[in-house]
């Protein structure tokens, strides 16, 4: 019971702190931003507008954000993100027409000129009952004319029969309960609100609802493809080699008596096939799950991949911790996909991999200095690695103008399981 008291009392702390602090922001961040973008918008047609307008949506998008993170970090209240991706080679303008096409930047502009006001009086009412409360237990008992005035600005004891210290310390107290007991579930209702504005709207989930739905197809197709591969390896590979090794043995155990030497050179022929038939088994385990991944990790197989490469190939890893085996063997196969690109195709001189976790996904940038002119429609490969992504709701964005460099950006979302020791 006490620790479950305990618990309770920290989070009713915490309620108050992130109360004032949601309060402050409220005004500090979100009606300057608000003035900020009502002042953009009456300018676009002076043509000021659309230099001012990009760096206060972005600012303003970064806002909304970190409100998401802290509605689902503290009260439980997940907010999907709900905004179109930025298209491939957006600059100037065309950045301005993606953000003021997507209705996610409307409903932010919204929010952040409502959230002005319900973040001062719904998020900041835990803090101010608190405050207030401690005011009249603390602070009232001890003003003169108390009697008469009551304490703080706004309610005079007498309109509600109480005076003097001991009905400041009653009503202080009162509203001091309520604002400690009530403050975690008032911070709830708070990130429900903001969900409310924040969220996808329906049309952005039903298009999600068949994007999701055209990946899980596209992974269904590429899982049958990938099991007829492996099967018709195994058939037409190892376990034909297999075979021959029984019969290679075969006819030795008939000639062993008559034949030694005959016998030999077979025994060494099936001991050479069963070594193949190995090789291929081991290639075929390695492009189904490579075991350097579950010894080493995501960081040691991209380093064993660059080794493998007739390039030099410049390595940055920034993972503290593991992804799950799927995430990671998805993300380990997108890097050898690209790397094999720039090597086999790219004539390219050097590349580099960028690996890191941002917080919410796996960013994975691969880079080369070749010919340029990479374009995922064109060939198989890119688009296999697209369709590998998707099934996890990755990205894959290509810039690879005519002359080079060719840069892909991969982005994976995951959660790490544990930091690296």
């Amino acid at each position: 019971m006490n620790g479950e008291a305990h618990d309770h009392a920290r989070e009713s702390g915490l309620a108050v702190a992130r109360s004032l602090l949601q309060a402050l922001l409220a005004q500090v961040a979100n009606l300057p931003l608000a003035i900020l973008l009502l002042v953009s918008l009456a300018f676009v047609p002076l043509g000021v507008g659309l230099a001012l307008l990009p760096p206060v949506l972005f600012a303003l998008r970064g806002l909304a954000n970190q409100q998401r993170r802290w509605a689902a970090e503290w009260s439980g209240v997940e907010i999907v993100v709900p905004y179109r991706p930025r298209p491939e080679g957006a600059s100037g303008i065309g950045v301005v027409k993606w953000l003021l096409r997507d209705p996610a930047t409307w409903r932010d502009i919204l929010w952040t000129a409502v959230n002005a006001v319900t973040g001062l009086v719904l998020a900041g009412l835990p803090a101010a009952l608190v405050v207030y409360g401690l005011e009249g237990v603390l602070v009232a008992p001890w003003m003169p004319k108390v009697h008469t005035f009551g304490w703080g600005p706004f309610w005079p004891l007498s309109d509600y029969g109480l005076a003097g210290s001991a009905g400041s310390a009653l009503l202080g107290s009162l509203m001091l309960l309520v604002g400690w007991q009530l403050g975690p579930s008032i911070m709830r209702a708070y990130a429900i609100v903001n969900r409310s504005m924040l969220g996808p709207t329906r049309g952005r989930l039903e298009e999600r609802v068949r994007k999701l739905t055209e990946t899980r197809t596209e992974t269904v197709d590429a899982s049958a493809a990938e099991l007829r591969r492996i099967e018709r390896d195994l058939h037409d590979g190892a376990q034909a080699r297999i075979v021959a090794v029984s019969m290679t043995i075969g006819l030795a155990e008939q000639l062993v008596k008559d034949d030694p030497e005959a016998a030999a050179r077979l025994m060494a022929e099936a001991r050479q096939a069963s070594g193949t038939a190995l090789t291929e088994l081991r290639d075929l385990v390695r492009g189904i799950h490579p075991p350097v991944l579950a010894e080493r990790g995501l960081e040691g197989g991209v380093r064993a991949l660059a080794l493998t490469l007739p390039l030099p190939v410049d390595v940055a890893v920034d993972v503290p911790g593991r992804a799950a085996a799927p995430v990671e063997s998805a993300a380990y196969f997108a890097v050898a996909e690209m790397l094999a690109n720039a090597a086999k195709h790219a004539e390219a001189a050097r590349a580099w991999v960028d690996v890191r976790h941002n917080g919410s996904a796996l960013v994975m940038i691969v880079g080369d200095d070749g010919r340029g002119g990479a374009d995922p429609t064109a060939g198989s490969g890119m688009r296999g690695i697209e369709r590998r992504l998707a099934a996890f709701d990755g990205t894959l964005a290509v810039t690879s103008p005519e002359g080079g460099p060719t840069v892909v950006t991969m982005e994976l979302p995951c959660a790490l399981s544990s930091p690296k020791t």
